[in-house]
C-alpha cells in the first residue's frame, strides 16, 4: 500500500536520523532507551512523542530502517521490519488501569499492573499472496487494523475473485504474518482502593512481545492508548472499547522494596546482634494483641520462610511457611492475617466462603469476543513469592480444599483443560484462621475430631495452632488492660483533653487547599511532617499511651516501617545447615515419630508426624537464622524450632469426671435403723443385669442404698433396711400430699443455689437439713417418683430439674 506522508511526518522521520547518527550511535547499541536519551538531548521529541503517539512511532521505525540500510543493506533487506521500544520517565503518563480516561487517548503512556488473562498465541495476516489461473497473474493485498500504525485500516473483504469475476488462489507460503496475543492486566491489590473492585485493561501483544509474561507476573507496559470500535448488526455503537498497544514490557520485583539509609543497614547489624533479637522481632508483630508468643514467633517465621532448593533431578523442595490458626471464636486469629496483610510485601486475602478451587489456582475462560479459551490466574497464582491469608479456612468445600494440595508443596498449578496445558508458579506461603467442627473446641475430644480436615491437607501444614479461649483471671486482667491501653492512645503533639479547633476542621473537610495564612489562631501542620520525622525511627514511642499494662511499658516494639525492612534483608539471606543443628533435628524426628504411637497418655497429635514435619524442622531452624541474619544454622535454631513444634503437635485431652459421691450420715431415719447388700447379691444384680446398666452403691450409715440404670437409661434408687429386702419403687408409697411437700423442698434446693443440676446426696442432705419429716429412704423414694411424673430427670447419680 502506498502511503501520502505529511511534511511534519517527513521532517520527524529526518530528526530521528539525525539523532540516531550523533546521540545512539547505532548499531553498536543492542537496546534503544530512546526516551530517556530524549529528555536528556537538545531535541523537544519526547514530548511530540508522547502526545502524538502512532504518527511519531511510525516516522521512529522508518528512520531505524534508513539507519540499518545505511550501515548493512543485506541484513535490512533480509530482516524487512525494524522496532523501536521505549522506556524511561513519562512523568504524568504514568498510570494504572484506573486511572486510564478518555483524555490519554492516542498518547504513549506507562501502565503498572498484574496479568490476569493470557489468550493463545494467534497468527495475524499482513499481506497476502493471490494467484489467478486463467490470467496468470499474482496480486498483493496488505491488511491493517485498529492496533496497526497505519493510519487508516484496509477496507475490503479477503479478496476470492479478481476485477473479471475469475476465481483466485491464495498462495499461503508467500503471504506474511505476525504473531498476535491479548493479555489483561489488573491494577495492584495494594494500590486499589478500599471497597472498590480493581480495574483491567487489555494489552495487545505483536511479534517479539507475545509470550513474553504469563499470567501473575507483574508488569509494566509501555504502549499506545487507543479505541477500538466494533460493529453490531452493522451499526458501530458510541462507546467504544479501548485497549493498550504494546510497544515495550518490563518486569519489576514482586515485592516492592522498601528505601534504605545507610542508617538502615547500619542498625541492622547492631540489632542483629542482640541475644533476645527473635524474641524483640516476634513482640513487634501484631503489638496490639496481647500474648500469643508462640503465635507471633511462627508468623515470623512465615514471612521470613526458609530457604527454596533445586535439586539437579528437577525436584523441588519448598521453602514457604504454611501455618494454621484454628480455635474459638474472639481469639484474634483474623487480626493475625490483618496484621500480615499490612506487613508483607506481597500478601493477597480471600475467604474460605467467597473462595474456589479455580478462584485460588487458576481458571479457564472463554474471550466473549473471540470465542477463544484462555488462562485466567486464581489468587495464589497472583501471590506468587508472597502470602495468601485465607480466613474461614473451614467454610471450603472438601474438593475446593483439594485444589490447593498441589500448590502448597509444589509451588505450582498445573492446568489440562480444553485443550490447554500449562503450569503456572504459585510459591506462595498459606496463612490460614479456620474455627474447629462444633464451632467450639472442645476438650473432651481428641484434636483430630476438633479439626476435621484430612491428613493429606494438615499434613502441608507446617504449624497447626490450637487457640482457645480459656477462662483465666489474669490472663482476662492483661486482655483488658492492654485494650483499653490501646483506646487511650494519645497521638504525638496532642494535649491531653485538647479540642479540635474550628477553622482547623474546616480545614480537613475542605475539598480545596486553603491557605495557611488565612486561618487565624491556628496551627495547620502537614499530617505526613511526623511521618516523615520518624521515617528513620527503630523503636515504636509509647509516650503516647495513657497509663500502661503491669510489665510491658519498659517493652520495646520495632516500628512497622524498620520491620518491613528488617524482614526484606532478612529473607534474602541463606543460611546453611550445620552438623550440630542437623544432628538435632534428626534426633527430635526420630522422638516425634515414637510419640505420636504413646499410649495410655492424655496427649493426642494436632496433625500427622510425617516426612514433611522433618522438612518442617529444617525450615523453622533456617528462618530463626534468618531473623538473626545469621550464614549458619546453629545449635540454638534447631532448638528454637525443636521448641515450636513440640508446643504446636501435641494437644492435652480431658476426660470426663464421673462423680461417684459417698453419702454420710448417722443412720437412716430418727430411729437409727439400718441395714447393708452384701456383695453376692451385688454380684448377682450385676450378672443379671444387662451390659447397659450400670450399677452404683453408695455408704449411708450402717446401711446402703443402690443407684442401678435402667433399660430406659433412668437411675431407680433401692433401699434396703436390715437385710429385710430392697424397698424400690413398690416399697415405699408417698401419698400426693406428701410428694408435693418433697417437690416443693427440691425446688427450693435448686433456686438457692442457683443451679440446674445437683447431686443425688446433696438433695437428700438439703431436704433433711429443712425438715425431719421425711426418712432418707423415703427421699430416694420421692425422687424416684418425681421422675416418673416427669417433675425432674434422674440420671447417672444427679438430679436435673425439668
Amino acid at each position: 500500500m502506498d502511503y501520502t506522508e505529511d511534511q511534519s511526518l517527513v521532517e520527524s522521520e529526518r530528526e530521528f536520523v539525525e539523532f540516531l547518527d550523533e546521540s545512539v550511535g547505532f548499531p553498536y547499541c543492542s537496546y534503544i532507551e530512546i526516551l530517556g536519551i530524549l529528555q536528556k538531548s537538545d531535541y523537544q521529541y519526547d514530548r511530540q512523542l508522547i502526545s502524538n503517539a502512532f504518527a511519531e512511532m511510525l516516522a521512529c521505525q522508518r528512520a531505524l530502517k534508513v539507519c540499518v540500510q545505511n550501515v548493512n543493506p543485506d541484513y535490512a533487506q533480509k530482516v524487512g521490519d525494524f522496532f523501536v521500544g521505549f522506556e524511561g520517565s513519562f512523568g504524568a503518563m504514568h498510570v494504572s488501569p484506573r486511572t486510564l480516561t478518555s483524555a490519554l487517548l492516542g498518547h504513549m503512556v506507562c501502565v503498572e499492573g498484574i496479568v490476569t488473562r493470557v489468550s493463545v498465541v494467534r497468527p495475524k495476516i499482513t499481506c497476502s499472496v493471490h494467484y489467478c489461473p486463467i490470467t496468470k497473474k499474482a496480486i498483493e493485498r496488505r491488511y491493517a487494523d485498529m492496533s496497526s500504525l497505519d493510519a487508516f485500516p484496509s477496507a475490503g473483504a479477503y479478496p476470492t475473485k479478481d476485477e473479471s469475476g475469475n476465481l483466485l488462489e491464495t498462495e499461503y507460503g508467500l503471504s506474511t504474518y505476525h504473531d498476535h496475543q491479548k493479555i489483561t492486566i489488573q491494577e495492584m491489590p495494594e494500590t486499589a482502593p478500599a471497597g472498590q473492585l480493581p480495574r483491567s485493561i487489555d494489552v495487545l501483544l505483536d511479534n517479539d512481545l507475545v509470550d513474553s509474561c504469563k499470567a501473575g507476573d507483574r508488569i509494566q507496559v509501555v504502549g499506545q492508548f487507543r479505541c477500538l470500535p466494533g460493529k453490531k448488526n452493522g451499526y458501530t455503537s458510541a462507546s467504544f472499547r479501548t485497549a493498550l498497544i504494546a510497544n515495550n514490557i518490563q518486569f519489576f520485583n514482586q515485592q516492592s522494596e522498601p528505601n534504605f539509609s545507610d542508617a538502615d543497614i547500619g542498625m541492622m547489624r547492631v540489632i542483629s546482634k542482640r541475644h533476645d533479637i527473635v524474641d524483640l522481632l516476634a513482640r513487634s508483630l501484631a503489638p496490639s494483641i496481647y500474648g500469643h508468643r508462640y503465635i507471633k514467633k511462627a508468623i515470623l517465621y512465615l514471612l521470613l520462610g526458609g530457604v527454596e532448593r533445586l535439586l539437579s533431578n528437577g525436584l523441588r523442595i519448598r521453602g514457604d511457611i504454611n501455618v494454621l490458626l484454628l480455635g474459638d471464636p474472639s481469639v484474634a486469629k483474623s487480626q493475625f492475617l490483618r496484621f500480615v496483610l499490612h506487613i508483607a510485601n506481597l500478601a493477597i486475602p480471600t475467604t474460605g466462603r467467597g473462595s474456589s478451587g479455580v478462584g485460588l489456582t487458576a481458571a479457564i475462560t472463554t474471550d466473549h469476543e473471540t470465542g477463544e479459551r484462555q488462562l485466567e490466574a486464581g489468587a495464589m497464582v497472583l501471590a506468587d513469592r508472597g502470602i495468601v491469608c485465607i480466613d474461614e479456612f473451614d467454610k471450603m468445600s472438601d474438593i475446593d480444599r483439594t485444589a490447593i494440595h498441589e500448590v502448597m508443596e509444589q509451588g505450582r498449578v498445573t492446568i489440562a483443560k480444553a485443550g490447554i496445558q500449562a503450569q503456572l508458579n504459585a510459591r506462595c506461603s498459606v496463612l490460614g484462621a479456620a474455627n474447629p467442627v462444633y464451632g467450639r473446641y472442645d476438650q473432651y475430644k481428641t484434636p483430630m475430631e476438633n479439626i476435621g480436615l484430612q491428613d493429606s491437607l494438615l499434613s502441608r501444614f507446617d504449624l497447626l495452632f490450637l487457640v482457645l479461649d480459656n477462662a483465666d483471671p489474669d490472663s482476662d486482667r492483661g486482655i483488658a488492660e492492654h485494650v483499653l491501653q490501646a483506646h487511650q492512645y494519645r497521638a504525638p503533639g496532642e494535649q491531653n483533653g485538647e479540642a479540635m479547633p474550628l477553622q482547623d476542621t474546616a480545614v480537613h473537610l475542605a475539598t480545596c487547599n486553603m491557605d495557611p495564612s488565612l486561618v487565624k489562631g491556628t496551627a495547620i501542620t502537614d499530617p505526613g511532617e511526623h511521618r516523615k520525622e520518624s521515617a528513620d525511627q527503630v523503636f515504636e514511642d509509647q509516650s503516647g499511651f495513657i497509663g500502661s499494662v503491669r510489665g510491658s511499658r519498659n517493652m520495646e516494639y520495632f516500628t512497622t516501617s524498620f520491620l518491613k525492612k528488617y524482614v526484606h534483608i532478612a529473607r534474602q539471606l541463606r543460611p546453611q545447615l550445620s552438623k550440630e543443628a542437623a544432628a538435632i533435628i534428626s534426633e527430635k524426628y526420630c522422638d516425634l515419630r515414637m510419640q505420636q504411637d504413646v499410649e495410655n497418655s492424655t496427649l493426642r497429635r494436632t496433625q500427622p508426624v510425617t516426612a514433611r514435619t522433618l522438612e518442617t524442622l529444617i525450615r523453622l531452624a533456617t528462618a530463626n537464622a534468618k531473623a538473626r541474619m545469621s550464614n549458619t544454622v546453629t545449635k540454638i535454631d534447631a532448638e528454637a524450632a525443636v521448641e515450636l513444634i513440640s508446643f504446636v503437635l501435641f494437644k492435652e485431652v480431658l476426660e470426663k469426671s464421673r462423680r461417684k459421691r459417698p453419702l454420710t450420715s448417722a443412720g437412716v431415719d430418727g430411729a437409727g435403723r439400718s441395714g447393708s447388700c452384701s456383695d453376692s447379691d451385688a454380684e448377682a444384680e450385676n450378672t443379671t443385669s444387662r451390659p447397659s446398666k450400670r450399677a452404683a452403691t453408695a455408704v449411708i450409715g450402717s446401711g446402703t442404698f443402690e443407684s442401678t440404670q435402667s433399660r430406659s437409661g433412668r437411675n431407680v434408687y433401692a433401699f434396703d433396711e436390715g437385710g429385710k429386702g430392697v424397698l424400690g419403687l413398690g416399697g415405699i408409697q408417698l401419698p400426693e400430699s406428701r410428694l408435693r411437700i418433697l417437690s416443693t423442698l427440691v425446688s427450693r434446693a435448686f433456686q438457692e443455689r442457683r443451679v440446674e443440676q445437683l447431686a443425688v446426696p446433696e438433695v437428700i442432705a438439703f431436704i433433711m437439713a429443712q425438715t425431719s419429716e421425711f426418712t432418707r429412704a423415703e427421699i430416694v423414694a420421692g425422687l424416684d417418683a418425681l421422675h416418673n411424673s416427669n417433675r425432674i430427670m434422674v440420671t447417672n447419680d444427679d438430679v436435673w430439674l425439668i
